[in-house]
């Protein structure tokens, strides 16, 4: 999947990404991405291990730059996001997640997100849905309505 119009956005807009030095990753293959994040004083615990909330913002972020790469022009927004996690990560290490399309419809998108650690293991499994908008003076009174 094709991130490279995603990522400019995302080096030009602040946010969570640019927060946690999340590095969005482009693939050959249509339905899945990749992004990395190195574990850090801006995501840690104070024990030292990767917060497991930033994972699940890795995940959700990744989620929603694949879904807009899929429908460009368009707003993705993550209405429901779901993890275990399964592994700790210290302080140091990078963390690469892959996002893999489960179900592209109209309006909903659900991604599959596998978290490993540098030697390639598990550290958590993340499933997001997005919701996709069009912009727009209702887009986000269409939101507000559909989440009730």
């Amino acid at each position: 999947m094709n991130l490279e119009k995603e990522i400019e956005l995302m080096k030009r807009e602040d946010g969570l990404s640019r927060t946690l030095n999340m590095e969005f990753i482009s693939t050959p293959e249509p339905d899945t991405c990749k992004a990395q994040m190195k574990v850090d004083k801006l995501n840690r615990q104070v024990f030292g291990f990767l917060s497991g909330g930033a994972t699940l913002a890795l995940a959700e972020n990744l989620a929603g730059v694949g879904s807009m790469a899929l429908c460009r022009g368009k707003i993705c927004v993550g209405i429901n996001v779901s993890g275990s996690h399964v592994r700790a990560v210290l302080e140091g290490d990078t963390v690469t997640a892959t996002a893999r399309l489960q179900y592209k419809g109209r309006t909903l998108h659900q991604w599959h997100i596998d978290i490993c650690n540098n030697k390639g293991q598990l550290v958590s499994t993340v499933e997001v849905t997005n919701y996709v908008l069009t912009p727009g003076k209702t887009a986000g009174a269409e939101l507000n309505e559909e989440v009730r």
